[in-house]
């Protein structure tokens, strides 16, 4: 990474997710460490504009002024983004469509704006500093709300004609399954994600299983979340195990159509879901090896956790953003 005095100075970094808006504060030759940071809850009619413009404003102001001036600010949303860094739409962010971002909070913050999907920002900084190092071809899916991807083939960043690539929340798993945020039914998504896992988990609580997650959720089987099967698993509640089981298979059956397409190295999975004081991982992969095509070649398609932490997405926006700007100016970051 070059010293030189025309990178100095920092870039923001914001991760626009289905429940949360991350900001972080990084400079170009320390991508991973945080000068400031500030976390929102997304608020339902609260313009997205408005959270960003307020976003860059505080940690700008949070940065200390010895760190020099913002050379420009990277945004990660969850949903389909152009290469040009239009908004088009996405279904884990309702009312929020058809605006172009980069344009916007260009004129608001007077620096140069990279956008992207939220996925493919997290992908990055795994691929800088986190899971994927050293990895040519590597996919990262992050398990939230909804479910995010990104994916590094041949060591770049894979966004597809239109910068749409890395959508497989929104492939078809099960055609007469459960209605997905996008409309259709029977997404990966719908199956998968963390708001898949909580609909489960307060299903079999109404029916009277899950008895330990219902005590964790204060009593309240409709107050059951992911968070409370992590916890009731951790513990070694069977019935927990036994929805995490079957929540694990969906997870694989997408991994391995993942697999059997990309061939991969490495996979990483990350997002709320992978509460790492419970066994997700090894339930995952066993039922990933049980299911992929070709068991014993695609073994060589390892599955790791993320790595990079839960601000991964902001990270990489900064990332991102750090290196739009050296590509202009003809700098090595």
């Amino acid at each position: 990474m070059s010293d030189a005095s025309s990178s100095d100075g920092f870039h923001i970094g914001i991760d626009v997710g289905g429940t949360k808006v991350l900001a972080v504060a990084t400079r170009p030759q320390h991508p991973k460490d945080e000068l400031a940071a500030i976390e929102y809850r997304t608020t339902a009619g609260r313009s997205v504009l408005t959270v960003l413009e307020t976003a860059v404003a505080e940690v700008r102001s949070g940065v200390d002024v010895a760190a020099g001036p913002l050379r420009a600010v990277g945004v990660g949303m969850a949903g389909m983004v152009t290469l040009d860094g239009y908004f088009r739409d996405g279904p884990n962010l309702p009312g929020v469509s058809e605006i172009d971002v980069g344009a916007w909070l260009t004129s608001r913050c007077a620096r140069p704006v990279m956008v992207d999907n939220d996925g493919n920002c997290a992908a990055w900084a795994e691929h800088a500093f986190g899971a994927g190092m050293g990895q040519d071809n590597f996919v990262f899916i992050g398990l939230g709300t909804g479910i995010s991807c990104g994916l590094v083939l041949g060591g770049r960043r894979m966004r597809g004609e239109h910068g749409y690539a890395g959508e497989p929340g929104h492939m078809t798993l099960w055609p007469d399954g459960p209605k997905c945020a996008c409309g259709r039914s029977g997404c990966w998504e719908a199956l998968a994600s963390g708001s898949a896992l909580a609909v489960a988990a307060r299903r079999a609580a109404r029916k009277g299983r899950l008895s330990r997650c219902v005590e964790l959720a204060g009593g309240d089987s409709g107050a059951v979340r992911g968070e409370q099967v992590s916890a009731a698993l951790s513990e070694g509640d069977p019935d927990a195990l036994q929805l995490a089981s079957s929540f694990a298979r969906w997870v694989a059956l997408g991994l391995a159509n993942l697999a059997s397409l990309l061939d991969p190295g490495v996979i990483a999975l990350g997002g709320s879901v992978i509460d790492p004081r419970a066994p997700w991982m090894a339930l995952i992969e066993a039922a990933y090896h049980d299911t992929v095509a070709d068991r014993s070649q695609r073994r060589a398609t390892r599955l790791v956790p993320a790595s990079a932490g839960r601000r991964a997405g902001a990270l990489g926006a900064a990332l991102l953003a750090a290196e739009s700007v050296a590509d202009r100016i003809g700098l090595d970051v």
